[in-house]
């Protein structure tokens, strides 16, 4: 089982100071060195025994990959395509053809997929078309990643070398929130609905997905509309499509919008394919119970925080308290764990900033439970009486936890 993370473009040479590193380990008796040596050797080699070649071995095993060798290859097609080098492409496959079906990194499981695909995530063109004529077969997933991607040419180009919009290609731009994909596909006369046929499959995914990009969720959101998904004329729905404009509607018959707080199933309506599951939906620090202001930090929409800022919202408002004691947690929580994705706001402390020079409290405290999907650890954690830093200190998954932010709330007096 790997316990490395394999780089989408690795560097062949800080790998092999690695292995160095990790024998040098492994001779002074490291502790941990050793059990990742024991770990990932497939034979039982002592400290003292270990040469360069076992640590390359176990460190190869350590990212998922079967050997040293396969490691190096893996390095270098992802350089030769990175850097559209067509004919080091090439050479790599003439001198082993398997290279065409196996991933370009090695791994066994791997989105970016063989070397067409993964010439296409990067409008590799020229390397395409080498790959095509040396016999590669995956053009059906080089497409799906060229839309994932954005990479219009290149897409147009695999399907005139016979890739089909198959049913459900739609998803994947719904995932990353990616407008020029979707509206790749749908001009190209792609069906709206998941591989199943599901017309709302779509819309839940990009209202739930772990990314974050307001304005291609806004422009996603707005194609999805010209192309016959009906959105509900609510506050809420007004905020994910970016549209202060309609939010200034809602704020005129309701002067209290500003104050309101919102649950699960009014920030993922379940008639538009969400899921009923808090969890499924891809946020960090919880959103139900919470205000309008809450939602703009979790999903990056930090125009729309001005503008509820500048409109009366309370930069200090607390979410719903439970029946069990959990909530009460304000904006500023949600600065401090976010999905590790965000395209900026969390990640350069922007939002954080904001709420605080708008007068957030760094110490206010709240209770806080809360339980991810899709990482090691999937059960519920719980938080009491946390201020905004001990709540970050805390936080089970570190790669959620905003450094910028804490840093921030800091040097404003936060306290742990």
């Amino acid at each position: 089982m790997a316990t490395r993370q394999f780089p989408v473009r690795p560097d062949l040479d800080q790998l092999k100071h690695q292995a160095k590193d990790l024998l040098r380990g492994v001779r002074d008796d490291v502790p941990a060195a050793v059990a990742e040596l024991r770990e990932h050797h497939p034979e039982e080699v002592s400290p003292e025994a270990a040469q360069l070649a076992d640590v390359q071995l176990a460190l190869a095993r350590a990212y998922g990959i079967p050997s040293w060798p396969r490691l190096v290859t893996a390095c270098r097609m992802i350089d030769a395509i990175w850097g559209d080098d067509v004919d080091a492409v090439c050479e790599l496959v003439a001198r082993d053809p398997k290279l065409l079906q196996e991933n370009a990194n090695g791994l066994p499981n791997s989105n970016w997929g063989p070397p067409m695909s993964f010439a296409a995530n990067l409008g590799r063109d020229r390397i395409i078309a080498a790959l095509a004529e040396m016999g590669a077969e995956d053009l059906q997933h080089a497409f799906e990643r060229a839309c994932l991607q954005s990479r219009v040419q290149t897409a147009q180009d695999l399907l005139g070398r016979g890739a089909k919009l198959e049913q459900g290609v739609v998803m994947g731009s719904c995932e990353t929130q990616d407008s020029e994909g979707l509206g790749l596909l749908l001009g190209l006369g792609a069906e709206l609905s998941d591989a199943q046929g599901d017309k709302l499959a779509p819309v839940g995914m990009l209202l739930q997905t772990y990314s974050r990009n307001p304005e291609g969720k806004h422009a996603c959101l707005e194609l999805m509309a010209q192309h016959g998904v009906t959105l509900p004329g609510t506050p809420v729905m007004a905020l994910h499509r970016g549209r202060i404009d309609l939010l200034e509607e809602h704020r005129r018959r309701d002067p209290e919008l500003v104050h309101r707080r919102f649950s699960h199933r009014d920030i993922y309506p379940l008639d538009l394919g969400c899921d009923a599951d808090p969890s499924h939906a891809l946020h960090g620090t919880p959103l139900a119970g919470g205000t309008l202001l809450h939602l703009c930090v979790d999903f990056d929409e930090i125009d729309i925080a001005r503008w509820l800022l500048e409109h009366g919202a309370d930069v200090n408002a607390q979410a719903a308290v439970d029946a069990d004691g959990f909530g009460g947690h304000t904006p500023l929580f949600h600065t401090v764990v976010s999905q590790p994705n965000t395209c900026g706001r969390q990640q350069d402390g922007a939002m954080a900033r904001l709420l605080l020079d708008a007068g957030a409290d760094p110490n206010v405290r709240a209770s806080i439970r809360k339980q991810l999907r899709f990482v090691d650890d999937e059960t519920m954690h719980k938080f009491r009486d946390v201020t905004p830093l001990s709540y970050g200190k805390q936080f089970h998954e570190r790669r959620w936890v905003s450094k910028p932010a804490m840093r921030l709330i800091a040097e404003r007096g936060g306290r742990v």
